[in-house]
């Protein structure tokens, strides 16, 4: 299976599921990070990504060739992370046919009805786990 992780800024919230994604699910899974910025994607590449590119056209090309997507609601809204993410990079991620797996942080100007205000390593936990199912369902079928 292959998972996007996308991340902007510094990466923090990338590298924290890198980790989590590589304990695990080890190395049955090819983890790309997807920085908008080459910040974020040295981050994840320490984290244990397995590739890392950077920039608009780097994202836009390659969520279309993963099975999963993870990362917070922020990268599906267009001019998140400070603008760092381009309305390009939204749509292209939100229109791709792989799973999307979303933290719900409220740094986009984004709240989700029903959604706790757990703290990040909880979320990130959260994340881990459905990413697991899903590898398991994909799997199985």
């Amino acid at each position: 299976m292959k998972i996007a992780v996308i991340d902007g800024q510094g990466g923090g919230i990338g590298r924290l599921i890198v980790e989590k994604l590589r304990q695990e699910l080890g190395a049955s899974v090819n983890i790309i990070g997807l920085g908008t910025n080459a910040v974020a994607s040295s981050a994840m590449l320490k984290a244990g990504a397995n590739e890392g590119a950077s920039g608009e056209n780097a994202v836009i090309y390659n969520v279309y060739k993963v099975d999963c997507i993870v990362g917070s609601i922020a990268i599906i809204a267009a001019n998140s992370f400070a603008g760092e993410l381009s309305p390009r990079m939204a749509e292209a991620i939100a229109s791709a046919d792989a799973v999307k797996i979303l933290i719900p942080l409220n740094r986009a100007g984004i709240k989700i009805s029903g959604a706790t205000g757990e703290s990040l390593p909880l979320q990130v936990d959260q994340l881990v786990e459905k990413v697991r199912d899903f590898s398991e369902q994909m799997e199985l079928a």
